[in-house]
């Protein structure tokens, strides 16, 4: 139900809702891609294990659900 208001909205505005599951996105670093476990050091903080990307942990998981609703987005519209 949340998803087809905040669709209705969004397409209102002009905008355009792509559904993106979160799952893993705020271990998931945003430069490199190492997902792990450790990447979180704190609710807030995000440090990649591999690369030593520091982030804000929603900036950082944010970022990947950004490029996560591009690359579905680009992936219909090739279809």
């Amino acid at each position: 139900m949340f998803l087809r208001v905040l669709a209705h909205k969004a397409e209102s505005a002009g905008r355009e809702l792509i559904a993106v599951n979160p799952a893993g996105t705020s271990r998931t670093c945003s430069r490199c891609g190492h997902r792990a476990k450790d990447n979180r050091l704190t609710q807030a903080r995000f440090r990649c294990q591999a690369c030593d990307h520091e982030a804000h942990a929603d900036v950082n998981a944010a970022t990947n659900i950004l490029r996560a609703g591009l690359a579905l987005r680009d992936a219909a519209e090739a279809a």
